[in-house]
């Protein structure tokens, strides 16, 4: 490892001619332990008292030393002067930077066991400087520099020396502690516990990680270079190592450095003269925004000493004492910084301590008063409790929910809080309870909320009445409750009441399931509902209101069709009885007199108020005139006629004014004359007779002269005067041929008895058409 090391070391050598003037540090290594721990460390205080100093490190390169006084000789190096602990002559430390300078250290200059213990690693080349010390306060602390050649290219990412500042009780067994940490954790410091980022080296490099993040970086100083005042590749910030202690005890203190695994890179610490003694911690601040004291709160500082001591408290800077404060603690309300003079059993010996204190805004609370109503009168009720969290908290959103408790002790202790705040029953009338509230740092302040039963009394309210208009009378109908009820409910109370409504006085006095505006009643015909009136968040009243819906459902009362015969008049007439009238002529008796067709209506009212209307649709009628009827003749049972005429009727039909029927069209009608009528269905009356022949021919006749069917002939054909009838026997002979007026064929030939069988006709009419068919002779 250290061959490697060393080859990276030329690998990464910054080369110069000449080396930029600065002012080094100076290094005196002939100091004893005995002269680095009293005379440096200690600054020959009397507030310290150590003894037993011993130094241990390098003596295989004599007459060098690894452990030495320093001065900074007025340069910028941050300690004037101090001790220095190195793997290396510690002479070696004096600055500039220069990258290639390679110590002769030793592989037989041995490691430390402690340090190998504390911290898990394989040391060389430690550095050792203990001592024991007995404090007259309860802290410790002293401020150090770690500083290391392993700053340079990818080293951090593997390399790392390895330091320690160890403490424990004199002549325990028990393990040291490491006070060598970062701040505000466990980890020890070192080069690969903090650095910045370290990029990747071109080329890369065959052992080890070539390249990682920052860690712990904000605690990083900086890399060195050739004006640099000592000879290291790059060092930490001030850093300080403490811990509390118990006065009067004594405890060993060790502090070690060591190579890990190889000489090559070497490190050091440099520990500031004069931070080592005895000191007083008062704690941690107390300031925004993470651990301020609670407004209101006697808050302690303790410097936890014997108050044999002579002390002396001052707050923000004041050159004078404050009155009175000569004992070992002090109480404070106000937000400063405090500080304490101990006098430690000699005017030469003066210890400080100093700690800022900061108290939270207080927090705003009101006592408040919620007012509930009584539904039967026994003194106790159901409070929603939440309904002045508000009230209670000022409207101060940043603060936590409202806890509410029975008494102001088990509100300090927050013990049995009450787990049912929307649905409290109080215990006892004009009970008074507790609610706590905190901010965000914690801090809690409590108020009083008074729990006070409503004794308002509301005149007994009238029903309110509505008619049912959704047509369908059932006795359910909507009310709105605002503009309906409220009126009523609040008639005569003070302004500035809300009215709610609920079902029933358990949902009232809850404040549970509040009814819509509009509200559909769920009761036919009446239900009550109970108004809840309300004063902000407290109750004035609850009472009872009594929703009516009145039915109006008259009878005979259904939409009517009538009609109104041309030239005529009808009366249209509702029952007597109501208490008004009014139809759509503007007239306001019960009945009225029509001669023109049209909708009418009429709107009744009852004792009530309430409307019922009725409609009547007037259309027009008249006796209807037969224009024409269509003959389909000829055709046996398939003979028709079909009925023409005008009207605004609705007419029915006939055609011997006796059997009528609604259709115009009449079938299988019977050879003959007829007289069709048309008659009004409303009773306007008949049309003028309207005559008509229906034409058929025999199907046979029987001529043996018996004075009934001797001829075949057809009847009402002399209607058609200009037609000719043509007979025929089954073999076309023509057997007889006479005109419309004649009076038929008796089946004779020339005198002669034709024979039974079927004969054929032709029948020409004056347009030329034929009419076709054959009948029958039976004798």
């Amino acid at each position: 490892m250290n061959c490697i090391k060393k080859i990276l070391l030329y690998i990464f050598i910054f080369c110069s001619t000449s080396i930029a003037t600065a002012q080094s540090i100076l290094v005196n290594d002939s100091y004893t332990a005995q002269q680095l721990v009293e005379n440096i460390l200690v600054n020959n205080s009397s507030c310290a008292s150590v003894s037993n100093p011993i130094a241990t490190g390098d003596t295989f390169t004599p007459p060098n030393k690894s452990y030495a006084y320093f001065n900074n000789q007025g340069g910028t190096f941050p300690f004037a002067e101090g001790v220095l602990l190195s793997t290396w002559s510690s002479i070696y430390s004096e600055g500039p930077f220069v990258a290639n300078v390679d110590a002769p250290d030793s592989y037989k200059w041995l490691g430390d066991s402690d340090l190998d213990t504390i911290l898990g690693k394989s040391t060389l080349n430690a550095t050792v400087l203990e001592f024991d010390f007995t404090p007259l306060t309860n802290f410790l602390s002293f401020d150090y520099i770690f500083a290391s050649n392993e700053y340079q290219s990818f080293f951090p990412c593997t390399y790392s020396d390895a330091f320690a500042f160890l403490i424990k009780e004199s002549g325990s067994i028990a393990p040291y502690q490491n006070l060598a940490v970062i701040p505000n954790t466990t980890i020890p410091v070192s080069s690969t516990n903090l650095h910045p980022l370290i990029p990747a080296v071109i080329p890369a490099p065959a052992f080890g990680i070539n390249g990682c993040p920052a860690i712990n970086d904000a605690f990083f100083g900086a890399f060195n270079t050739s004006s640099s005042p000592v000879n290291y590749a790059g060092q930490t910030i001030v850093l300080t190592a403490e811990t509390t202690v118990i006065p009067n005890k004594t405890y060993h203190i060790k502090l070690v450095i060591a190579d890990n695994g190889s000489t090559t890179f070497n490190s050091a610490v440099f520990l500031k003269a004069g931070s080592f003694t005895s000191k007083i911690n008062l704690g941690s601040n107390r300031l925004f925004p993470n651990n301020p004291i609670c407004y209101g709160e006697n808050f302690t500082i303790d410097t936890k000493l014997s108050p044999a001591y002579s002390y002396k408290w001052y707050r923000n800077g004041a050159l004078t004492p404050i009155l009175g404060a000569i004992t070992p603690s002090l109480k404070v309300t106000d937000t400063g910084t405090y500080k304490v003079e101990v006098e430690l059993g000699s005017p030469n010996c003066i210890a400080t301590g100093e700690i800022k204190i900061e108290f939270t805004p207080q927090i705003i609370l009101n006592t408040t008063t919620l007012v509930q109503c009584d539904d039967n009168n026994d003194g106790t009720t159901i409070y929603d409790l939440n309904r002045v969290d508000n009230l209670v908290k000022n409207n101060d959103i940043s603060l936590s929910a409202v806890v509410y408790y029975e008494s102001l002790l088990e509100a300090q202790e927050q013990s049995n809080p009450i787990t049912n705040p929307s649905t409290y029953r109080n215990k006892t009338p004009n009970q008074i309870l507790f609610a706590r509230v905190t901010n965000s740092f914690g801090c809690a302040n409590y108020a009083e909320v008074k729990l006070l039963i409503s004794n308002k009394s509301i005149a007994p309210q009238n029903p309110i009445n509505i008619c049912d208009e959704d047509g369908v009378q059932d006795g359910l109908y909507h009310f709105d409750l605002n503009a309906q009820v409220t009126p009523q409910v609040l008639s005569g109370l003070p302004a500035g009441l809300q009215v709610e409504y609920y079902l029933n006085t358990t949902d009232a006095i809850s404040q549970k399931n509040s009814l819509p505006n509009i509200f559909n009643n769920t009761i036919a015909n009446q239900q009550t509902i109970y108004a809840r009136i309300v004063n902000g968040s407290d109750c004035y009243a609850i009472t009872p209101e009594t929703l009516i819906v009145n039915t109006f459902s008259p009878p005979n009362f259904k939409d009517e069709t009538t009609s109104l015969c041309n030239g005529a008049s009808i009366n249209l007439t509702v029952n007597a009885g109501f208490s008004s009238y009014l139809w759509n002529t503007g007239e306001t008796s019960n009945t009225i007199i029509v001669t023109v067709p049209g909708n009418y209506s009429v709107k009744v009212t009852n004792t009530n108020g309430c409307t019922a209307t009725k409609k009547y649709n007037v259309s027009a009628s008249g006796i209807a005139t037969i224009t024409d009827a269509i003959v389909t003749d000829f055709a046996g049972n398939g003979n028709s006629v079909l009925v023409e005429y005008s009207g605004v009727g609705n007419y029915e039909f006939s055609l011997d004014g006796s059997l009528f029927q609604d259709n115009p069209l009449f079938t299988q009608v019977a050879a003959g004359e007829y007289l069709v009528y048309a008659r009004d269905k409303k009773g306007c009356g008949l049309s003028i007779p309207f005559k008509i022949y229906v034409l058929d021919y025999p199907r046979y006749f029987t001529p043996n002269g018996d004075g009934y069917n001797d001829f075949w002939e057809i009847k009402n054909l002399e209607l058609l005067p200009k037609s000719t009838i043509t007979i025929f026997d089954r073999y076309g002979k023509l057997l007889k041929q006479f005109a419309s007026t004649s009076s038929g064929w008796n089946g004779t030939l020339n005198g002669y008895l034709l024979p039974s069988d079927d004969y054929w006709f032709n029948i020409t009419f004056d347009d030329n058409k034929i009419i076709k068919g054959h009948f029958s002779l039976k004798r």
